[in-house]
């Protein structure tokens, strides 16, 4: 294979017009590669599948906007080809450069190999996405190159067949070796390694399942944890315990010799616990940490007592057993698949039938694009992108044409199918947040997890979308109901609202964080912009619906503080699941405009407005780099960027701001961008995952200037 590999990942290693994404049941859907030119004559390729692969769509008239609401018409016209006959539009939640290799070793580890079209296009996208100057890779394609990045993918090519002798590879072991080897990696990388019999066990901090044996009503008990987290370290921890190995093969012993810069065999492993490269130690461990390891290196893992070590397996598996059956087999990421598909190997057998679920559920992660096969996060952002491309068409005015009443009422079918109508199977005993009337972040049937911002997001197109539908047709009230109920229980006690789940652990918690690589990370956080989604969706029910109206007022006068005390002393709110104070303060300046507060009258709100004008770029533009999510202050980005450009503007104009230049710009700017065909081109990624994971989705561009050029075409014809 890696003589038609490419240094630089460019090379068409397979030709994209031959793949086809293949539509299941109950939005299932898998990438297929076909051979034959009889077989591709026979399934023409689709529009969704070229926009998708970065091809251009056939037929396509040029079309020159001379307007705001022209450009915004011709954008959506565009957008319309690529809707999903199912309703939704395809996006994508990844760019985390761990997944791949991640899949890759997980399928080596229960037996299988990655098929050979996709070895090939997975090779592309992770050469692609290496460091241009010193080869490495980072966690992200827009972060520096790190140990554990390297490491896992250098192990994840070799496993599909790269040569060391690549050049690729031979420059990524030279920066690997010059970082110390792998054994500088986190604790993430130490225990990847570990299961494939790269590193010692021995040479891992301990990640105990009999902690779970702790009474529940303990501080420190896993179910005060983070979704997360427990979705992770529940089958890590059994993983660990029963020290999980496969037999030992040429490959491995070849790894063995390649990822270190000392003979394997003369580590001092248990001395290679806290040892962590410092391009990788994002988050020191805490001194309480550090003092708990050494006492569990002193008891339970040197004086191990079996009945307790089996009570706290099985409490462990009974967990994950739960966990698959809640989902189908999903879970709630990618890499909690892989990992309770190694715990269900290890149980159950590589040829079980648990494994065998698992092996069809990752096909749904697995998404072809430009520029190779990636691993994505979550089986796509279905729910998230159709919820604001309907708010899209609804501020813009798009949905009242009637030339657009097609695709409205799909996506109002679709939304009303991802509803999730009862609670997980084995709930309350897999310690679930409740979910009876939410919506997730992509479908339902993937994980069946509630997710705060996209039921408030999904809520509203609903209420304002419903009249395209006969009566008979729209969502019960009684189902509008639970939704609303849901949403009232997750208000924390700050009055914000978190992600996934109510607020369940303190603070005090992070200081046992065992990932090196994400802080903030242990328990449930309060967020601008689920609090946001959630309050203006509540506003809108009021405007439908009497029910619990006392309860919505309260619950949103909380809110108003919670975003009074989050506003930075500069003025923006920070965006943790998107690139940042410009995501964050355009969901604060919307927030608060829905509770009569705007430039006129609110201090808050002009110091939000002077915060966005400070940083509008010489064209116009917003462009705001991810660099800004971990340094707290806001970080200019080289180039500007679409989706950006319309957040800040937009902003501007829940706020009415009294001054038009700055939105006129602005629209300058994205109708000077805006291609041929309706659309915008590629640009840097605007999407956040815990401030650190940067995902790029690929339908902002296309999404947000709708949205905003809508506005603007109301906005500056009312300053005229």
């Amino acid at each position: 294979m890696s003589s038609i590999l490419s240094l630089d990942g460019k090379t068409p290693f397979t030709s994209h017009e031959h793949w086809r994404l293949r539509l299941g049941p109950n939005t299932g859907k898998e990438w297929v590669y076909l051979h034959t030119l009889e077989e591709r004559d026979a399934w023409p390729q689709s529009d969704v599948e070229k926009f998708i692969l970065g091809l251009p769509l056939a037929d396509v008239t040029p079309k020159q906007a001379s307007t705001p609401l022209d450009a915004a018409t011709n954008a959506f016209d565009f957008m319309k080809r690529i809707q999903s006959p199912l309703g939704h539009w395809d996006g994508v939640c990844g760019g985390q450069m761990y997944l791949v290799p991640m899949y890759i070793i997980a399928l080596y580890l229960v037996g299988r190999t990655v098929p050979q079209e996709e070895a090939v296009e997975m090779t592309r996208y992770m050469l692609d996405h290496a460091d241009p100057q010193d080869g490495g890779w980072g966690l992200h394609g827009e972060h520096c190159t790190t140990v554990f990045g390297t490491s896992i993918n250098y192990v994840a090519l070799r496993m599909v067949g790269l040569s060391p002798e690549h050049p690729a590879m031979a420059k990524a072991r030279n920066t690997l070796h010059r970082l110390g080897g792998a054994v500088g990696c986190p604790a993430w990388g130490k225990f990847w390694l570990s299961l494939i019999g790269a590193y010692e066990w021995s040479g891992n901090n301990s990640m105990p399942p009999e902690v779970w044996l702790l009474p529940k009503w303990s501080p420190v008990h896993p179910t005060k944890w983070w979704i997360f987290m427990r979705a992770f370290y529940i089958p890590m921890s059994y993983l660990y315990r029963v020290r999980f190995e496969v037999p030992m093969t040429d490959l491995i012993l070849e790894l063995r010799k390649e990822i270190y810069v000392q003979p394997y065999n003369s580590i001092d492993w248990p001395s290679m616990r806290n040892h962590i490269a410092k391009i990788d130690n994002l988050v020191p461990h805490s001194l309480f940490l550090d003092s708990l390891y050494y006492l569990a290196s002193c008891t339970i893992e040197t004086c191990p007592f079996p009945p307790l070590n089996r009570r706290a397996l099985d409490a462990m598996y009974e967990q994950i057993t739960m966990e698959d059956e809640n989902t189908d087999g999903y879970d709630l990421i990618s890499v909690s698949n892989l990992l309770q598909m190694l715990c269900r190997a290890h149980a159950e057998g590589n040829d079980s039938e648990a494994v065998q679920r698992h092996i069809v559920t990752l096909k749904e992660f697995i998404w072809m694009g430009p520029d190779g096969m990636q691993v994505t996060v979550t089986n796509g952002c279905q729910v998230w992108d159709t919820a604001f491309i309907a708010h899209a068409l609804i501020e813009s005015g798009l949905a009242e044409r009637e030339e657009n009443h097609e695709a409205i009422v799909k996506i109002l079918k679709f939304l009303d199918g991802e509803q999730m109508n009862e609670n997980p199977l084995h709930y309350p005993k897999d310690f679930r947040q409740p979910t009876k009337g939410g919506w997730p972040f992509s479908t339902r049937r993937q994980n069946g997890y509630l997710v705060s911002d996209c039921t408030g997001e999904a809520l509203k197109s609903i209420l304002i979308l419903s009249s395209h539908l006969k009566p008979e047709e729209r969502i019960p009230a009684e189902r509008l109901y639970n939704t609303v109920d849901l949403l009232l229980t997750l208000q924390a006690s700050d009055g914000g609202v978190p992600s996934y789940e109510c607020e369940r652990g303190n603070k005090l918690l992070e200081s046992i964080n065992p990932a090196e690589l994400y802080d903030d990370i242990m328990i449930e956080y309060s967020y601008p912009e689920c609090t946001v989604s959630v309050i203006t969706a509540l506003l809108e029910f009021k405007k439908h619906y009497s029910y619990r109206s006392k309860d919505i007022d309260a619950m949103v006068k909380g809110a108003v503080k919670y975003l009074h005390k989050a506003q930075f002393p500069e003025g923006g709110w920070i965006g943790s699941w998107g690139v940042c104070f410009t995501y964050g303060t355009w969901f604060g300046c919307q927030g608060l405009s829905c509770v009569g507060e705007y430039y006129s009258n609110s201090a808050r709100i002009r110091k939000a407005c002077h915060f966005l004008i400070d940083n509008q770029k010489a064209d116009g533009g917003w462009g705001e780099s991810s660099k800004s999510c971990r340094a707290e202050t806001y970080v200019q980005h080289e180039k500007t960027s679409m989706a950006q450009t319309s957040w800040a503007a937009m902003a501007l104009m829940y706020a009415r701001y009294p001054d038009k230049t700055p939105v006129e710009r602005a629209v300058r700017k994205v109708l000077s961008c805006q291609l041929p065909d309706g659309s915008w081109p590629p640009e840097a990624a605007t999407g956040i995952g815990i401030r650190t994971g940067v995902i790029p989705y690929p339908l902002y561009k296309l999404t947000f200037p709708v949205w905003m050029l809508g506005m603007a075409s109301k906005y500056l014809n009312e300053k005229a």
